[in-house]
C-alpha cells in the first residue's frame, strides 16, 4: 500500500514555467530580484523581465526556436535566471552544465544533449570553445558560443539581445521539456533528464504550499546547475519575489557576510556547509541573529551535526530528499518540525513506497526498503534512452530512486544508512578516470558522492 502526504492537494496551473515564475512581477518591479553577493550587481525584478524579453527575442532572430537545447557552462551569476528564462519562453530547453567539467565532459554532454548555442563565461570561454570543437568533430552540426560578461573572441549576451518581443510559442506544459541537466540516475554514465514546465512548476507549487510565506530573501550559494540551486533557491526565490543573492563560488566569510547583512531568514545550504558553520572559529565573527533555518539537502545530516550547528547559531535544521529525476523535492521538512536525522513527510501530492528490492513486496512502516515515489513532478523521461527510463520509471508512473529509506511510526522517512538497491553500491565506475558514484542527481540521500560534487561546484 503507498504512503500519502499528509498535505492537502495542490492545484497544478496549466500554463508555462516563466509565466508562472515571473506572474506577479509587476506588484515589485523595482524590487531586487537578483544581486551578485561578491560585486552588488543588482537586477530588479523589472529589469529582469525586460531582460528576458529582450534575450528572448535576440536568441528567436539567431535562429533558436521552440524544442532547440541550449546550454549554460556558468557558475552563479544573476544572468543565470535571464538565459533560463528566456530559452524557456521560447520553448527552447536549458541543459545545465556543472562549471567545473573538463573540456571532455562539457563535450559529451553537448553532443549528447544535441546543444545548438553554449553560454558561458569570459573566465571558461576558451575551455568552452575547446569543448565545442570535441562535440562537433565527428558531425555536421555547430554549436555558437556567447558569454555572459565580455569576451574578446565571442559575442556577450547584451551584443544579442534586442528591443522587441519575441515571437509567440504555443507550449504544452505537460509535454514540452524546459531543462535537462544531466545525471546518472540510479546507474550508469550521465543521462540527459527531460523535465517538462509542469514538473518543475509543480514542484514550485508544492514548496510554496509548506514553505514559510515570509521569506524575503534567499543565499544562492548552491550551484544553479544543480537541480537543488536551480528549482528550489532560484526559481522558488523568483516566484515569491524574494530576493536572491548570489555567490559565483563558495566562500564562507562571503556567505557568513551575506547571512549578516541581507534579510535570510532561510538558508539553503549542503553537509560540507553545515560542517563549517559547526566548527569554523570565523562563524563567530559574524551576527547571524537573523537566520531562522537551515535547509539541508545532497547528503543527509546527522543528528550529532544537526545538534552541533542548531547548538552554536540558534536555528532549526531541517532536511528534505529527492533527485534530479523529480525536479527535484519529495520529501520535506516544514517550518515548526523538528526531527534531526529525518528527511519530512512526502510532499503535496506525492505517494511513496517502501518496497522490498528482492521480491518487489510492499514493506510496511518501519522496514528498510528501496523509496519509491510517484507525483507531477516526476520527470518526463530520459532523453533517448526508453531502456534507462523503463528501468527507473515504471508503468505506473513510480519512480524507484534506488536509495534504502524507512517510514517511521510519526509519518516521517529516514534514510536507511549505506545499503543501495539493486547493488548500487558496488556500481560505482571509473569514468574518464574519475571515480564516480552511480546515482547523481541526489538531494537528502546517503553517499551522494556526485551531488557532492556538484554542490561542492558552490564551494571552490
Amino acid at each position: 500500500m503507498p504512503f500519502h502526504s499528509p498535505f492537502p492537494d495542490v492545484t497544478i496551473p496549466d500554463v508555462p514555467l516563466t509565466d508562472f515564475v515571473l506572474e506577479m512581477v509587476d506588484g515589485y518591479r523595482d524590487r531586487p530580484a537578483l544581486v551578485d553577493g561578491l560585486s552588488g550587481q543588482t537586477l530588479t525584478f523589472g529589469e529582469l523581465a525586460d531582460r528576458i524579453r529582450r534575450l528572448a527575442a535576440g536568441l528567436s532572430q539567431r535562429g533558436i526556436g521552440k524544442g532547440d537545447v541550449v546550454a549554460i557552462w556558468a557558475p552563479n551569476l544573476p544572468e543565470y535566471a535571464v538565459v533560463f528564462h528566456a530559452v524557456a519562453r521560447l520553448g527552447a530547453v536549458l541543459t545545465p552544465a556543472n562549471p567545473t567539467y573538463t573540456v571532455e565532459e562539457l563535450a559529451f554532454q553537448l553532443r549528447d544533449a544535441g546543444a545548438r548555442l553554449l553560454v558561458t563565461t569570459n573566465a571558461l570561454v576558451a575551455r568552452a570553445r575547446e569543448a565545442v570543437a570535441v562535440a562537433v568533430a565527428a558531425t555536421a552540426t555547430t554549436i555558437a558560443v556567447v558569454t555572459i560578461d565580455r569576451s574578446e573572441h565571442v559575442p556577450a549576451l547584451e551584443d544579442i539581445e534586442v528591443d522587441a518581443d519575441p515571437p509567440p510559442v504555443t507550449i504544452d506544459p505537460a509535454t514540452d521539456v524546459v531543462v535537462m541537466p544531466y545525471s546518472s540516475g540510479t546507474t550508469g554514465l550521465p543521462k540527459g533528464v527531460m523535465l517538462t514546465h509542469r514538473n518543475l512548476l509543480a514542484n514550485l507549487v508544492q514548496i510554496d504550499a509548506i514553505e514559510h510565506p515570509d521569506l524575503r530573501a534567499l543565499a544562492g550559494v548552491l550551484p544553479f546547475f544543480h537541480i537543488y540551486g536551480m528549482v528550489v533557491v532560484m526559481n522558488f526565490g523568483l516566484r515569491r519575489g524574494a530576493t536572491c543573492v548570489t555567490l559565483p563560488r563558495f566562500d564562507l566569510e562571503a556567505f557568513l557576510r551575506m547571512l549578516q547583512d541581507w534579510p535570510i531568514t532561510l538558508a539553503h545550504i549542503v553537509p560540507p556547509i553545515a560542517v563549517a558553520l559547526a566548527k569554523h572559529p570565523v562563524v563567530d565573527n559574524y551576527d547571524l541573529s537573523g537566520v531562522r533555518w537551515l535547509f539541508s539537502g545532497a547528503a543527509p545530516l546527522g543528528p550529532q551535526l544537526t545538534e552541533a550547528v542548531e547548538t552554536r547559531l540558534n536555528v532549526r535544521v531541517r532536511q528534505g530528499y529527492g533527485m534530479t529525476e523529480a525536479s527535484p523535492a519529495t520529501h520535506y521538512t516544514v517550518p515548526g518540525a523538528h526531527r534531526p536525522g529525518k528527511i519530512g513527510p512526502l510532499m503535496p501530492c506525492t505517494e511513496g513506497r517502501i518496497v522490498d528490492p528482492e521480491s518487489g513486496a510492499d514493506l510496511p512502516a518501519g522496514a528498510a526498503g528501496e523509496v519509491w515515489v510517484r507525483g507531477p513532478q516526476v520527470m518526463k523521461g530520459y532523453l533517448n534512452n526508453p531502456e534507462a527510463t523503463a528501468r527507473t520509471v515504471d508503468a505506473d508512473g513510480w519512480l524507484r530512486t534506488g536509495d534504502i529509506g524507512i517510514v517511521d511510526e510519526d509519518g516521517e522517512w529516514v534514510p536507511g544508512g549505506a545499503r543501495r538497491a539493486r547493488g548500487r553500491a558496488a556500481e560505482a565506475s571509473e569514468h574518464r578516470g574519475r571515480r564516480r558514484d552511480p546515482g547523481g542527481g541526489r538531494s537528502g540521500r546517503p553517499g551522494a558522492q556526485s551531488d557532492r560534487r556538484a554542490a561542492g561546484a558552490a564551494q571552490r
